[in-house]
């Protein structure tokens, strides 16, 4: 029946709920269920066995049996709840508070103690704490009156700054098509990956390339292959890494001044340096500084920034102009112009006696020759192995007592040390050459350096963006001093000029 329970106690023994000690039951009433409640020990204000009620209105005994949400307390610990016969078995909640009560009061009518009602910790009933004894956190009361509402639409808005997102130039999420520009025009594939994304590792790009994800206009490529002005190029998505912010080191600003000091002429594509002599081109074993490491100093900050590179190459002891492209386009541009042999260069140099006849042209065959000590380049004969065709003009300036002769040289080809072998095979080395002066017991001049008397005078190129570049170096000091002491004059008509500028 839905109203009573029967069976047997968990105690033992036959059931006399809802009988009156005469042994008649109860009636059905409302006062009878009550009376069958109070032997229980069930309802609002009942005590079961071993608890009692302190004057705070908490029960004492074990807490750990039992349903704490107006379900019966005092049962032996772990025992299962007792389902009601007809009905669900009792809810059993496994979360743990710890109910910390307060002082009963008028203001707290009809709770019941053990409740799990979420008090705040300024009510009478006091907090409610979790099982790690954290109380749970307040809630401030509603205030619906007119001053709060006005105060908090007075208040300003304070929005948080959005956070920068990378250019998609340089971070590849997804899929991507980038147009190759007039810059880029006749790089690599692979070299055009690690200028624009420079967190992208070299492997990474070689693996993209060859499963075919990375594709040219609708097609398949290969590393190794160039990049044409205005094709697509397909960017896969990519995972890269923000590239690191380089700090503004004393050395590069020390090298970023020493590179203005010594500038002729700059643009936006090319660089005129007068490289003093000393100052060795590129790096190499006993080489502490060089140019081509303090070009580094002028990239820029930006992840697109391009670093100035080389056209040509000087000795170490040739003091002169270096042309320096500072993109990539000039760079393309400017290689094709020596490859070409389009770029007219002459050189002024101070050497032993005076070459006969005065204006002439040199043509032999080099090739390089390495003993323990050093290495320098040597005549050769045709059809040498490793021998290549070295063609130079030259012309005597003016003469300084049949002893010294101020020559201009025009080089059509650019083989190494190619000025200075050629003149000591003629038998007129240039002054302070300490691998190819080869005259016995001659003796130099008083007042004279010993040090290299070669000069890059001047240098005529195409501009990659038209026009011409003419730029003309100063004779470094150990130069001038000679010229001074020799009474040359640097104004004299040069006539190399009128030199052929083929071979």
């Amino acid at each position: 029946m839905r109203g009573g329970r029967e069976g047997p106690r968990p105690g033992g023994g036959k059931s006399s709920v809802g009988r009156t000690p005469g042994g008649k039951r109860a009636p059905a009433g409302r006062g009878g269920r009550q009376d069958r409640q109070k032997e229980r020990g069930e309802g609002r204000g009942g005590k079961s066995a071993g608890q009692s009620r302190d004057m705070r209105g908490d029960f004492k005994g074990d807490k750990r049996g039992g349903d704490k949400r107006g379900g019966k307390f005092g049962s032996k610990p772990g025992a299962k709840p007792e389902a009601k016969s007809g009905g669900r078995p009792a809810r059993r909640f496994d979360a743990k508070f710890d109910v910390k009560p307060g002082p009963r009061t008028a203001a707290s009518p009809g709770v019941r103690p053990g409740s799990r009602s979420r008090t705040r910790p300024d009510s009478p009933h006091g907090s409610i704490r979790n099982e790690k004894g954290r109380a749970f956190p307040a809630r401030p009361p509603r205030d619906n009156s007119f001053s709060t509402k006005a105060a908090m639409a007075a208040a300003p808005v304070v929005t948080a700054k959005p956070k920068p997102v990378p250019n998609p130039a340089n971070y590849s999420a997804g899929v991507q098509m980038i147009t190759v520009t007039p810059d880029e025009d006749g790089m690599r594939v692979d070299r055009f990956f690690e200028a624009r994304f420079p967190g992208l590792s070299f492997s990474h790009i070689q693996r993209i390339i060859r499963k075919g994800e990375v594709r040219v206009n609708s097609r398949r490529t290969e590393p190794k292959s160039r990049l044409v002005a205005g094709q697509a190029v397909r960017i896969p998505p990519l995972q890269l890494e923000a590239p690191k912010v380089r700090e503004e080191a004393p050395q590069a600003m020390k090298d970023r001044e020493f590179i203005r000091s010594i500038t002729l002429s700059e643009d936006d594509d090319v660089l005129v340096l007068n490289k003093p002599a000393g100052l060795a081109v590129q790096g190499g074993s006993g080489v502490k500084e060089n140019v081509d490491d303090m070009l580094e100093a002028l990239r820029g900050q930006h992840a697109d920034a391009q670093r100035p590179r080389l056209v040509h190459r000087l000795d170490k002891d040739t003091a002169g102009c270096l042309l320096v492209a500072k993109t990539r386009f000039a760079a393309a541009a400017l290689a094709k112009t020596f490859r070409t042999r389009a770029a007219r260069k002459i050189y002024w140099a101070l050497v032993a006696g005076v070459p006969k006849p005065k204006q002439g042209r040199i043509s032999t065959y080099l090739a390089k020759y390495e003993d323990e000590e050093d290495s320098y380049m040597r005549i050769a004969t045709h059809g040498e192995k490793d021998a290549v065709h070295a063609v130079t003009y030259y012309a005597v300036v003016e003469t300084a007592a049949q002893k010294l002769a101020w020559i201009s040289l025009k080089p059509v080809t650019g083989r190494t040390h190619q000025l200075r072998a050629h003149m000591a095979h003629v038998g007129n080395p240039i002054i302070g050459d300490p691998k190819y002066f080869n005259i016995e017991n001659w003796e130099l001049p008083g007042g004279i350096q010993n040090r290299l008397h070669l000069l890059a005078r001047r240098i005529v190129v195409p501009h990659p963006r038209g026009g011409t570049i003419d730029i003309s170096a100063p004779l470094p000091p150990h130069m001038q001093q000679s010229w001074n002491l020799l009474g040359l004059d640097i104004c004299r008509y040069d006539p190399i000029v009128d030199a052929p500028e083929e071979d």
